[in-house]
């Protein structure tokens, strides 16, 4: 019985010391770890993820789609919990459209716990790997941007990079608004991991929409004509843009050579680049309107004041010919513009005088960028008063010495169309369903100066004008050609070889309501504008007019 008895208080003071364990360590872990294993158990059972914004679409005046979102995933693994590489390189490679190997190198990896296996994947795919169920690999909810329309506007547009911002274009210039703002959403598990409990806590709110003033079907024209142009003639690069004269609202801007929107990084950057509102050129002829309408706003001359002139005039240590050495004679005024008379317009600005010419041109607005809300704008370049030499005055008034860019040229052209006032054109129509504003413009000539040099223009289209050769039944037509050679990088001296041909004009021409600027770089066969840029002019307004249901006369 004692041996029993022993035994007994054995085992009953074990249990006791047990117990006595059992409440230290629960009083321990109640206490001391309670902070750490409750960090613990809500990590476990509570988890937080991301819910990105719907990045805002981006629409044409008829809510026809040019950027729009769509979800999509990241797909990442760590790679030390792929139990199976081989296989899950195998089942994987498929669904990400990646090649095996590739897959395999990045799940072998064992110096680092986080690898992309692929960015912004269409969700569907997402999907089917989600399916897999592959321990290690994790889906991130992300967005995808898509354009529709592939290469329209697409270097209008811009684009956008695998983290949701915008890198180019309006993406960019307007990434604050088309972004939105991410959400939070908390994700209650029970103990085999199965979401139980899915709380918002912080909503995503949707980027804003933008509609633009562009009209696809006019911007689907403008470049299916410049795709023309690069086909005949093989420049380096051609742009156009059609805007209304009235407020500036932009209806097409277009590039070539084009690009595909959805996939940009084949394109070279000379072509991702709107050259719109990026790219400076001298503007040779098309600069002369705005040397007489200096002459005109100061009474210097009128559009029936004759001039007798010759082949050539010197200015300082310069001679300088007519075009194609054409002979001299007796000209008006209009008969100077609508032939591109160098001669005569160099007559002209002299006799407005260097000092006044200048003024005017700084009134005009050259030199500074127009505002126009996109980014990039270059400024072009004006010479100082204080920096021309004796024979500044034989080249300026003809457009050489001074740089501008094609929306300069435009919105300068929209002002004379318009009776004399200068505003910033505009491509953004409204941001979240609410109108931008038109901007204010601001009078850089008379209304009458402005109404002759209409009626001046339309010369360009008569017999003996440089654009002759282009007309639209039922309309008047005003505008003026260009052709500038190129100075040469490697030896500062004007090219030989290397021109831009441009073209600038506006419908009806005592009323308008549409303008189109068309400029192409150094192209072959063929130089001037009247011959390369004016008949793109012809065929974009050719379709617009009508299309907007413009009135002929």
């Amino acid at each position: 019985m004692p041996l029993i008895h022993r035994r007994i208080g054995l085992l009953f003071a074990g249990f006791v010391g047990l117990l006595a364990f059992a409440g230290f360590k629960a009083s321990w872990l109640g206490t001391v770890k309670a902070t750490t294993l409750k960090h613990a158990a809500t990590t476990q059972q509570v988890s937080e993820i991301t819910v990105p914004a719907r990045r805002g679409a981006i629409l044409d005046r008829h809510d026809v789609e040019l950027a729009v979102s769509e979800p999509a995933d990241d797909v990442a693994v760590t790679p030390y919990l792929v139990k199976d590489v081989p296989r899950a390189a195998k089942v994987l490679a498929p669904l990400l459209g990646a090649d095996e190997n590739d897959v395999l190198r990045k799940l072998a990896r064992r110096d680092t716990g986080f690898v992309y296996l692929a960015r912004q994947l269409p969700a569907q795919s997402g999907a089917a790997i989600a399916k897999l169920a592959i321990p290690g690999v994790q889906l991130i909810p992300t967005n995808r941007r898509m354009y529709p329309r592939n290469q329209l506007a697409s270097q209008l547009l811009g684009r956008v990079g695998v983290d949701g911002h915008g890198l180019a274009g309006l993406e960019y210039s307007r990434d604050a608004v088309l972004r939105g703002h991410d959400g939070t959403r908390r994700l209650t598990k029970d103990a085999l991991q199965q979401p139980i409990a899915v709380q918002d806590t912080v909503p995503a709110e949707a980027g804003k929409n933008l509609r633009l003033t562009i009209d696809a079907a006019i911007q689907s024209k403008v470049e299916a004509v410049l795709g023309a142009v690069g086909q005949v003639y093989r420049p380096k690069g051609a742009t156009a843009i059609v805007m209304d004269p009235r407020d500036g609202e932009v209806l097409a801007m277009a590039n070539w050579p084009r690009i595909d929107a959805n996939d940009p990084s084949g394109a070279p950057d000379y072509a991702r680049q709107n050259r719109a509102v990026g790219f400076n050129y001298e503007p040779g002829s098309t600069f002369k309107p705005f040397t007489v309408a200096g002459a005109l706003g100061d009474h210097v001359v009128q559009p029936d004041t004759k001039f007798e002139l010759g082949d050539t005039i010197q200015v300082a240590d310069r001679t300088i010919h007519n075009n194609n050495n054409e002979p001299g004679g007796i000209f008006t005024t209009e008969q100077i513009l609508a032939q591109s008379n160098n001669v005569g317009t160099i007559t002209i600005g002299l006799k407005l005088g260097a000092k006044r010419f200048s003024r005017w041109v700084n009134r005009f607005g050259f030199g500074r960028p127009t505002g126009i809300d996109l980014p990039g704008e270059e400024r072009g370049q004006v010479l100082a008063r204080s920096k021309y030499s004796g024979s500044s005055m034989g080249n300026l008034p003809i457009g050489q010495g001074i740089s501008v860019t094609p929306i300069q040229m435009a919105d300068e052209y929209a002002a004379i169309a318009n009776g004399g006032m200068l505003r910033p054109p505009r491509v953004v129509g409204a941001v979240g369903g609410v109108p931008t504003q038109t901007p204010p413009g601001k009078r850089i000539m008379s209304a009458r100066t402005a109404s002759d040099l209409r009626a001046m223009l339309e010369g360009v289209f008569a017999p003996g004008g440089t654009a002759s050769e282009v007309s639209i039944p039922g309309y008047d037509l005003a505008g003026k050609t260009g052709t500038a050679n190129k100075v040469d990088p490697r030896t500062g001296q004007y090219s030989t070889f290397n021109y831009v041909a441009s073209f600038v004009g506006f419908a009806p021409a005592r009323h308008p309501q549409l303008l189109c600027a068309v400029m192409v770089d150094e192209p072959q066969g063929a130089i001037y504008g009247g011959v390369v840029a004016a008949p793109a002019f012809g065929q974009i307004m050719a379709f617009a007019l009508p299309y907007l249901r413009i009135p002929p006369h």
